[in-house]
């Protein structure tokens, strides 16, 4: 199996993967999607009451319930070391948190205001402030107040979609497209939904075959006498995004080293099995 990047971007990427099959092609998405392990918040402490600002008292209170805003910034992207960070229940400390295991974070606005992602404060190096600040969590009245101390652990999204890095994880067979003949040359061009094909002087090309997605429009103008269009399914075209607290690259190192141990463990299973 070899990966062949066509794009690499900080927070997508598009390859193709080159000798393989569907079964294993699926395993990569269903890692990529389920398996990469990420930072994200998991508990948080609202302070209740009054709170005394320069003279002025806010309420500790806000149009939203504590759980719903719990839950927004539990989908909130934490940028994420995975070479930096242990799961809770393989840390020395035994799940209680502490650096190896657990960003934590602070949050203070007064109204009136809307309270951003961006106001979240790592409390400790400053690497570690989320990704997207512009995410709306709630909107404060005057007088209104939210003090909150939020705590991130690792996880994966087979407990939470919070935990998911990669989503839009997607594939299809590399397509074949072939040109027989230029005789609808015109008609075979405006039938292509995905504008694979020009036109050069009167000769048809398949200009940007990767674009096609196999729906065979293009066959149907005449019944295949122009162009055939086939899937391959020894090789795919992959694309997919991340949420921003791993990169695209990083994301996708990580799905094929645990698609590999994965590999290897139940090898060695088998190998348990009949010795």
């Amino acid at each position: 199996m070899l990966i062949e990047i066509l794009e690499m971007e900080e927070t997508k990427a598009k390859f193709i993967l080159r000798d393989t099959t569907p079964a294993k092609a699926n395993a990569l998405r269903r890692a990529l999607l389920s398996d990469i392990p990420k930072m994200a918040i998991d508990k948080v402490e609202f302070h209740l009451g009054s709170i005394d600002v320069d003279g002025k008292d806010f309420e500790s209170v806000t149009p939203l319930f504590d759980e719903i805003i719990a839950h927004r910034l539990g989908m909130v992207p934490v940028p994420t070391d995975l070479d930096l960070f242990n799961f809770q229940k393989d840390c020395v400390c035994g799940g209680e948190g502490c650096p190896n295991c657990t960003i934590m974070y602070s949050l203070n606005k007064n109204g009136p205001c809307t309270v951003y992602s961006g106001d979240l404060e790592p409390l400790g190096s400053p690497d570690f402030r989320v990704k997207d600040e512009h995410i709306p969590i709630v909107e404060l009245s005057d007088g209104q107040s939210v003090l909150i101390y939020a705590h991130a652990v690792m996880g994966t999204a087979k407990e939470h979609v919070k935990w998911q890095v990669a989503n839009g994880v997607g594939y299809k067979y590399m397509p074949a497209v072939t040109v027989k003949s230029s005789a609808n040359a015109k008609e075979v061009a405006a039938s292509c939904p995905r504008k694979v094909f020009d036109i050069d002087g009167k000769d048809l090309i398949a200009a940007r075959p990767l674009d096609c997605i196999l729906c065979n429009s293009c066959v149907e103008v005449d019944g295949g006498k122009s162009v055939s269009v086939q899937g391959d399914d020894k090789n795919f075209v992959f694309s997919f995004e991340t949420d921003g607290s791993l990169t695209a690259e990083k994301a996708l190192m990580k799905a094929a080293d645990l698609l590999s141990e994965k590999t290897k463990a139940f090898a060695e299973s088998i190998s348990d099995i009949t010795a």
